[in-house]
Protein backbone atom coordinates (compact mmCIF):
# COMPACT_ATOMS: atom_id res chain seq x y z
CA UNK A 1 0.00 0.00 0.00
CA UNK A 2 2.67 2.10 0.85
CA UNK A 3 4.57 1.77 -2.28
CA UNK A 4 1.46 2.38 -4.65
CA UNK A 5 0.97 5.81 -2.69
CA UNK A 6 4.52 6.96 -3.39
CA UNK A 7 4.13 6.13 -6.89
CA UNK A 8 1.28 7.99 -7.23
CA UNK A 9 2.59 10.90 -5.18
CA UNK A 10 5.61 10.68 -7.26
CA UNK A 11 3.53 11.11 -10.43
CA UNK A 12 1.50 14.11 -9.20
CA UNK A 13 4.51 15.96 -8.06
CA UNK A 14 6.69 15.85 -11.45
CA UNK A 15 3.47 16.53 -13.20
CA UNK A 16 2.59 19.92 -11.76
CA UNK A 17 6.75 20.80 -11.94
CA UNK A 18 6.51 20.35 -15.31
CA UNK A 19 3.67 22.14 -15.80
CA UNK A 20 5.05 24.96 -14.17
CA UNK A 21 8.35 24.97 -15.75
CA UNK A 22 6.93 24.85 -19.68
CA UNK A 23 4.03 27.43 -19.02
CA UNK A 24 6.86 29.95 -17.51
CA UNK A 25 8.40 29.72 -20.75
CA UNK A 26 6.16 30.05 -22.75
CA UNK A 27 5.97 33.99 -21.59
CA UNK A 28 9.39 34.53 -22.51
CA UNK A 29 10.15 36.51 -25.82
CA UNK A 30 10.25 33.33 -29.20
CA UNK A 31 13.62 32.98 -30.62
CA UNK A 32 13.56 32.33 -33.91
CA UNK A 33 16.53 30.35 -34.57
CA UNK A 34 15.42 28.03 -31.44
CA UNK A 35 12.67 28.64 -29.33
CA UNK A 36 9.56 26.84 -31.21
CA UNK A 37 11.32 24.38 -33.49
CA UNK A 38 9.87 20.68 -32.75
CA UNK A 39 11.27 17.35 -33.50
CA UNK A 40 9.82 15.84 -36.25
CA UNK A 41 11.91 12.02 -36.14
CA UNK A 42 13.48 10.60 -33.25
CA UNK A 43 14.52 7.75 -31.18
CA UNK A 44 13.09 7.49 -27.36
CA UNK A 45 14.40 4.90 -24.91
CA UNK A 46 12.49 4.68 -21.72
CA UNK A 47 12.61 2.82 -18.06
CA UNK A 48 10.15 3.15 -15.34
CA UNK A 49 7.63 1.20 -13.48
CA UNK A 50 4.37 -0.91 -14.00
CA UNK A 51 1.23 -2.10 -11.95
CA UNK A 52 -0.58 -4.64 -13.40
CA UNK A 53 -4.36 -5.11 -12.56
CA UNK A 54 -4.86 -8.66 -13.76
CA UNK A 55 -8.88 -8.85 -11.22
CA UNK A 56 -10.95 -9.10 -15.16
CA UNK A 57 -12.62 -6.23 -14.33
CA UNK A 58 -12.51 -3.20 -17.18
CA UNK A 59 -13.48 -0.23 -15.74
CA UNK A 60 -14.92 -1.22 -12.34
CA UNK A 61 -12.11 -0.16 -9.27
CA UNK A 62 -9.30 1.09 -11.90
CA UNK A 63 -7.33 2.92 -9.39
CA UNK A 64 -7.86 0.39 -6.66
CA UNK A 65 -3.92 0.35 -5.66
CA UNK A 66 -4.55 -1.65 -2.53
CA UNK A 67 -6.22 -4.54 -3.89
CA UNK A 68 -6.39 -4.56 -7.18
CA UNK A 69 -2.98 -3.51 -8.38
CA UNK A 70 0.23 -4.98 -8.97
CA UNK A 71 3.50 -3.68 -8.58
CA UNK A 72 7.75 -4.10 -7.48
CA UNK A 73 9.63 -1.91 -6.17
CA UNK A 74 12.17 -1.00 -8.55
CA UNK A 75 12.26 -0.45 -11.87
CA UNK A 76 10.49 -2.71 -14.19
CA UNK A 77 10.15 -1.41 -17.49
CA UNK A 78 12.16 -0.81 -20.46
CA UNK A 79 11.19 0.82 -23.55
CA UNK A 80 12.67 1.93 -27.21
CA UNK A 81 10.77 3.07 -29.93
CA UNK A 82 10.87 4.93 -33.21
CA UNK A 83 9.20 8.04 -34.08
CA UNK A 84 8.35 9.86 -36.99
CA UNK A 85 7.51 13.35 -38.81
CA UNK A 86 4.31 12.03 -39.86
CA UNK A 87 3.05 11.39 -35.96
CA UNK A 88 3.15 7.22 -35.88
CA UNK A 89 5.79 5.78 -33.36
CA UNK A 90 6.75 1.99 -33.49
CA UNK A 91 7.58 1.00 -29.91
CA UNK A 92 8.67 -2.39 -28.37
CA UNK A 93 8.83 -2.88 -24.60
CA UNK A 94 9.63 -5.63 -21.92
CA UNK A 95 8.29 -5.64 -18.44
CA UNK A 96 8.26 -7.31 -15.21
CA UNK A 97 6.41 -7.92 -12.40
CA UNK A 98 5.55 -10.14 -9.48
CA UNK A 99 1.95 -11.03 -8.41
CA UNK A 100 1.69 -10.90 -4.49
CA UNK A 101 -0.20 -14.36 -2.92
CA UNK A 102 -4.08 -13.16 -2.06
CA UNK A 103 -4.28 -10.97 -5.03
CA UNK A 104 -6.96 -12.06 -7.80
CA UNK A 105 -5.33 -13.04 -10.97
CA UNK A 106 -7.95 -14.59 -13.82
CA UNK A 107 -10.60 -14.13 -11.29
CA UNK A 108 -8.77 -16.28 -8.58
CA UNK A 109 -6.98 -15.70 -5.40
CA UNK A 110 -3.82 -16.75 -5.82
CA UNK A 111 -1.71 -19.25 -3.43
CA UNK A 112 1.08 -18.20 -3.52
CA UNK A 113 3.89 -15.21 -5.20
CA UNK A 114 3.86 -15.32 -9.42
CA UNK A 115 6.00 -13.98 -11.84
CA UNK A 116 4.81 -11.77 -14.88
CA UNK A 117 6.19 -11.21 -17.83
CA UNK A 118 5.46 -9.18 -20.95
CA UNK A 119 6.78 -7.99 -24.60
CA UNK A 120 4.67 -6.23 -26.35
CA UNK A 121 5.09 -4.14 -29.46
CA UNK A 122 2.71 -1.34 -30.63
CA UNK A 123 2.09 1.65 -33.23
CA UNK A 124 1.48 4.75 -31.66
CA UNK A 125 -0.05 8.04 -33.17
CA UNK A 126 1.32 11.24 -31.79
CA UNK A 127 -2.13 13.48 -30.76
CA UNK A 128 -0.13 16.59 -31.30
CA UNK A 129 -0.56 16.60 -35.13
CA UNK A 130 -3.96 17.01 -34.83
CA UNK A 131 -4.47 19.58 -31.39
CA UNK A 132 -1.44 21.29 -32.23
CA UNK A 133 2.14 21.41 -30.91
CA UNK A 134 3.09 22.53 -27.22
CA UNK A 135 6.30 21.81 -27.15
CA UNK A 136 6.65 20.11 -23.93
CA UNK A 137 2.94 18.20 -23.94
CA UNK A 138 2.98 14.98 -26.10
CA UNK A 139 -1.20 13.03 -25.93
CA UNK A 140 -0.66 9.72 -27.74
CA UNK A 141 -2.93 6.93 -28.35
CA UNK A 142 -1.96 3.16 -29.72
CA UNK A 143 -2.92 -0.56 -30.72
CA UNK A 144 -0.39 -3.30 -30.64
CA UNK A 145 -0.15 -6.80 -30.11
CA UNK A 146 2.09 -8.46 -27.14
CA UNK A 147 3.36 -11.89 -25.41
CA UNK A 148 2.45 -12.06 -21.88
CA UNK A 149 3.96 -14.99 -19.19
CA UNK A 150 1.02 -14.54 -15.87
CA UNK A 151 0.84 -16.71 -13.33
CA UNK A 152 2.59 -19.36 -14.83
CA UNK A 153 0.84 -19.37 -17.99
CA UNK A 154 1.65 -17.27 -21.61
CA UNK A 155 -1.17 -15.87 -23.84
CA UNK A 156 -1.30 -13.50 -26.73
CA UNK A 157 -2.82 -10.24 -26.36
CA UNK A 158 -4.37 -7.48 -28.42
CA UNK A 159 -3.62 -4.15 -26.66
CA UNK A 160 -4.56 -0.79 -26.49
CA UNK A 161 -2.93 2.25 -25.14
CA UNK A 162 -3.48 5.68 -24.29
CA UNK A 163 -0.70 7.85 -22.79
CA UNK A 164 1.21 10.98 -22.56
CA UNK A 165 5.15 12.34 -22.18
CA UNK A 166 6.08 15.31 -20.59
CA UNK A 167 9.13 16.82 -21.50
CA UNK A 168 11.31 18.70 -18.76
CA UNK A 169 14.03 19.50 -21.32
CA UNK A 170 14.27 19.09 -25.07
CA UNK A 171 15.61 15.22 -24.61
CA UNK A 172 14.75 14.45 -21.32
CA UNK A 173 11.33 13.48 -20.09
CA UNK A 174 8.19 11.40 -18.55
CA UNK A 175 6.31 8.96 -20.09
CA UNK A 176 2.78 7.96 -18.07
CA UNK A 177 0.32 5.65 -19.58
CA UNK A 178 -2.07 2.77 -19.09
CA UNK A 179 -2.88 -0.48 -21.68
CA UNK A 180 -5.56 -2.31 -21.90
CA UNK A 181 -4.59 -6.31 -22.87
CA UNK A 182 -7.54 -8.01 -24.36
CA UNK A 183 -5.99 -12.30 -24.58
CA UNK A 184 -6.19 -14.22 -27.81
CA UNK A 185 -7.09 -17.46 -26.15
CA UNK A 186 -10.64 -16.36 -24.23
CA UNK A 187 -9.77 -19.12 -21.68
CA UNK A 188 -7.65 -16.20 -19.88
CA UNK A 189 -9.07 -12.67 -18.38
CA UNK A 190 -8.30 -9.57 -20.10
CA UNK A 191 -5.77 -7.34 -17.73
CA UNK A 192 -4.68 -3.65 -17.38
CA UNK A 193 -1.33 -2.30 -16.70
CA UNK A 194 -0.30 1.09 -15.52
CA UNK A 195 3.38 2.56 -16.35
CA UNK A 196 5.23 5.91 -15.37
CA UNK A 197 8.64 6.58 -16.15
CA UNK A 198 11.42 8.19 -17.54
CA UNK A 199 12.28 8.57 -20.74
CA UNK A 200 15.21 10.36 -23.30
CA UNK A 201 14.84 11.03 -26.91
CA UNK A 202 17.88 11.21 -29.87
CA UNK A 203 16.73 14.01 -32.16
CA UNK A 204 17.22 12.97 -35.65
CA UNK A 205 15.19 15.68 -37.27
CA UNK A 206 14.11 18.91 -36.28
CA UNK A 207 11.65 22.01 -37.84
CA UNK A 208 10.13 25.18 -37.06
CA UNK A 209 6.71 25.06 -35.45
CA UNK A 210 3.99 26.61 -37.82
CA UNK A 211 4.13 29.75 -35.88
CA UNK A 212 7.42 29.71 -35.98
CA UNK A 213 7.35 29.16 -39.65
CA UNK A 214 5.41 32.09 -40.44
CA UNK A 215 7.30 34.72 -38.45
CA UNK A 216 10.38 33.68 -40.27
CA UNK A 217 8.51 33.92 -43.63
CA UNK A 218 7.71 37.31 -42.67
CA UNK A 219 11.27 38.25 -41.69
CA UNK A 220 12.10 36.72 -44.86
CA UNK A 221 10.14 39.37 -46.70
CA UNK A 222 10.75 41.95 -45.19
CA UNK A 223 14.61 41.36 -45.50
CA UNK A 224 13.95 41.03 -49.42
CA UNK A 225 12.37 44.26 -49.10
CA UNK A 226 15.65 45.89 -47.36
CA UNK A 227 17.36 43.98 -49.90
CA UNK A 228 15.30 45.74 -52.29
CA UNK A 229 16.07 49.48 -51.14
CA UNK A 230 19.61 48.92 -50.91
CA UNK A 231 19.47 47.59 -54.16
CA UNK A 232 18.47 50.33 -55.67
CA UNK A 233 20.72 52.53 -53.54
CA UNK A 234 23.68 50.35 -55.32
CA UNK A 235 22.50 50.80 -58.58
CA UNK A 236 22.66 54.80 -58.71
CA UNK A 237 26.07 53.95 -56.97
CA UNK A 238 26.94 51.37 -59.67
CA UNK A 239 25.72 53.34 -62.64
CA UNK A 240 28.28 56.35 -61.74
CA UNK A 241 30.61 53.76 -60.97
CA UNK A 242 30.64 52.30 -64.37
CA UNK A 243 31.42 55.04 -67.06
CA UNK A 244 34.93 55.79 -64.61
CA UNK A 245 35.34 52.02 -64.77
CA UNK A 246 34.60 51.71 -68.45
CA UNK A 247 37.20 54.31 -68.79
CA UNK A 248 39.96 52.64 -66.88
CA UNK A 249 38.71 48.89 -68.91
CA UNK A 250 39.32 50.41 -72.23
CA UNK A 251 43.00 51.51 -71.15
CA UNK A 252 43.67 48.92 -69.37
CA UNK A 253 42.58 47.15 -72.54
CA UNK A 254 44.88 49.01 -74.61
CA UNK A 255 47.99 48.51 -72.52
CA UNK A 256 46.87 44.18 -72.33
CA UNK A 257 47.00 43.86 -75.50
CA UNK A 258 49.88 45.57 -76.90
CA UNK A 259 51.66 43.14 -73.63
CA UNK A 260 49.65 40.33 -74.99
CA UNK A 261 51.37 41.26 -78.73
CA UNK A 262 54.50 41.56 -76.78
CA UNK A 263 54.49 38.11 -75.37
CA UNK A 264 53.18 36.27 -78.22
CA UNK A 265 56.32 37.74 -80.02
CA UNK A 266 58.61 36.98 -77.39
CA UNK A 267 57.38 33.43 -77.66
CA UNK A 268 58.11 33.65 -81.23
CA UNK A 269 61.37 34.73 -81.11
CA UNK A 270 61.71 31.90 -78.19
CA UNK A 271 60.93 29.27 -80.68
CA UNK A 272 62.29 30.05 -83.56
CA UNK A 273 65.80 30.83 -81.26
CA UNK A 274 65.74 27.38 -80.47
CA UNK A 275 64.76 25.68 -83.70
CA UNK A 276 67.60 27.22 -85.14
CA UNK A 277 70.42 26.12 -81.73
CA UNK A 278 68.50 22.35 -82.51
CA UNK A 279 69.18 22.76 -85.87
CA UNK A 280 72.99 23.64 -84.70
CA UNK A 281 72.38 20.24 -82.81
CA UNK A 282 70.92 18.23 -85.39
CA UNK A 283 73.60 19.05 -87.84
CA UNK A 284 76.07 17.47 -86.31
CA UNK A 285 76.72 13.55 -86.54
CA UNK A 286 75.49 10.96 -84.39
CA UNK A 287 77.46 9.45 -81.86
CA UNK A 288 78.31 6.06 -82.64
CA UNK A 289 80.34 3.45 -80.88
CA UNK A 290 82.19 0.34 -82.23
CA UNK A 291 79.97 -3.11 -81.76
CA UNK A 292 80.29 -4.12 -77.88
CA UNK A 293 82.29 -1.21 -77.38
CA UNK A 294 81.29 2.01 -74.76
CA UNK A 295 84.42 3.71 -75.88
CA UNK A 296 83.68 7.33 -77.45
CA UNK A 297 85.62 7.27 -81.20
CA UNK A 298 87.29 9.84 -81.89
CA UNK A 299 84.74 11.41 -84.43
CA UNK A 300 82.43 11.09 -81.15
CA UNK A 301 84.94 13.28 -79.38
CA UNK A 302 84.71 15.58 -82.29
CA UNK A 303 81.53 16.04 -82.33
CA UNK A 304 80.49 16.18 -79.05
CA UNK A 305 83.70 19.22 -78.64
CA UNK A 306 81.16 20.63 -81.23
CA UNK A 307 78.01 20.11 -78.70
CA UNK A 308 80.43 22.09 -76.25
CA UNK A 309 80.85 24.46 -77.87
CA UNK A 310 77.10 24.99 -78.78
CA UNK A 311 76.42 24.60 -74.84
CA UNK A 312 78.96 27.43 -74.17
CA UNK A 313 77.51 29.98 -76.45
CA UNK A 314 73.86 29.46 -75.28
CA UNK A 315 74.29 28.73 -71.23
CA UNK A 316 70.63 28.79 -70.83
CA UNK A 317 70.12 25.45 -72.37
CA UNK A 318 69.19 21.84 -70.91
CA UNK A 319 69.62 18.93 -73.34
CA UNK A 320 68.49 15.18 -73.07
CA UNK A 321 71.07 13.10 -74.59
CA UNK A 322 69.59 9.25 -75.14
CA UNK A 323 71.70 6.29 -75.75
CA UNK A 324 70.83 3.35 -77.67
CA UNK A 325 72.20 0.08 -78.87
CA UNK A 326 71.71 -2.93 -81.53
CA UNK A 327 69.43 -5.55 -80.93
CA UNK A 328 72.78 -8.00 -81.00
CA UNK A 329 73.22 -9.48 -77.55
CA UNK A 330 71.15 -10.00 -74.84
CA UNK A 331 67.99 -7.28 -73.68
CA UNK A 332 69.99 -6.86 -70.13
CA UNK A 333 73.88 -7.15 -71.40
CA UNK A 334 72.15 -4.15 -74.23
CA UNK A 335 70.56 -2.32 -70.98
CA UNK A 336 74.04 -2.19 -69.34
CA UNK A 337 75.63 -1.22 -72.53
CA UNK A 338 73.63 1.49 -73.34
CA UNK A 339 74.08 2.71 -69.59
CA UNK A 340 78.12 2.13 -69.86
CA UNK A 341 77.93 4.55 -73.48
CA UNK A 342 75.58 6.91 -71.79
CA UNK A 343 77.84 7.46 -68.89
CA UNK A 344 81.05 7.75 -71.41
CA UNK A 345 79.41 10.59 -73.03
CA UNK A 346 78.37 12.30 -70.29
CA UNK A 347 81.76 12.09 -67.98
CA UNK A 348 82.91 13.79 -71.55
CA UNK A 349 80.93 16.54 -71.51
CA UNK A 350 81.49 16.99 -67.31
CA UNK A 351 85.34 16.86 -68.01
CA UNK A 352 85.13 19.94 -70.17
CA UNK A 353 83.63 22.24 -67.47
CA UNK A 354 79.67 21.50 -68.35
CA UNK A 355 77.36 21.42 -65.20
CA UNK A 356 75.66 18.36 -64.67
CA UNK A 357 72.31 20.19 -64.35
CA UNK A 358 72.35 21.25 -67.71
CA UNK A 359 72.20 17.23 -69.53
CA UNK A 360 69.50 14.93 -68.68
CA UNK A 361 70.63 11.42 -69.56
CA UNK A 362 68.69 8.26 -70.09
CA UNK A 363 69.69 4.73 -71.40
CA UNK A 364 67.05 2.73 -73.50
CA UNK A 365 69.16 -0.46 -74.43
CA UNK A 366 67.73 -1.79 -77.59
CA UNK A 367 64.20 -0.78 -76.94
CA UNK A 368 64.00 2.14 -79.09
CA UNK A 369 65.51 0.59 -83.01
CA UNK A 370 65.01 3.05 -85.94
CA UNK A 371 64.77 0.05 -88.48
CA UNK A 372 63.68 -3.27 -88.60
CA UNK A 373 67.37 -5.14 -86.83
CA UNK A 374 65.57 -6.61 -83.99
CA UNK A 375 66.22 -10.23 -82.57
CA UNK A 376 66.07 -13.08 -85.13
CA UNK A 377 66.70 -10.61 -88.11
CA UNK A 378 69.56 -10.78 -90.21
CA UNK A 379 70.96 -7.03 -90.71
CA UNK A 380 74.34 -5.35 -92.58
CA UNK A 381 76.67 -3.75 -90.25
CA UNK A 382 75.56 -0.37 -91.41
CA UNK A 383 72.19 -1.23 -90.19
CA UNK A 384 73.19 -2.55 -86.92
CA UNK A 385 75.23 -0.02 -86.55
CA UNK A 386 72.37 2.61 -87.09
CA UNK A 387 71.03 1.54 -83.61
CA UNK A 388 74.36 2.43 -81.76
CA UNK A 389 73.68 6.09 -81.24
CA UNK A 390 73.45 8.83 -79.17
CA UNK A 391 70.40 11.49 -79.83
CA UNK A 392 70.58 14.83 -78.49
CA UNK A 393 67.52 17.17 -78.43
CA UNK A 394 66.53 20.15 -76.42
CA UNK A 395 64.51 19.95 -73.11
CA UNK A 396 64.81 23.57 -71.60
CA UNK A 397 65.62 26.87 -73.37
Amino acid sequence: MKLKRKMLFVFFVALTYATYSQNSKITEIPDITEMDSTRVSSWIIGIGFNAVDDTGTVFDDVFDVNEGWNAVPYPSRLSFGRYYKSGLGLEGIFTYNRYKAGKLVDNFPLEEDANYFGLDTRLSYDLNKIIGETGWFDPYVGAGVGFTSANKKSRGTINAVVGFRIWFTENFGMDVNSTGKWGMNQNYKNHKQHAIGLVYRFIDEKELSRKNQKLLALQEELALEQIKIEDSIALVNQQQEEALLLAQQAAKQKEDEAEQARLVQLEQDKLEAKNMVQGEIDSLENLYFAFDSYQLTNTSKTELNKLIGILNTYPEITLEITSHTDSRGSRAYNQTLSESRLKSTLDYLFDNSIDEDRIEGKAFGEDQLINSCNDGTKCSEEMHKANRRSEINIVKF
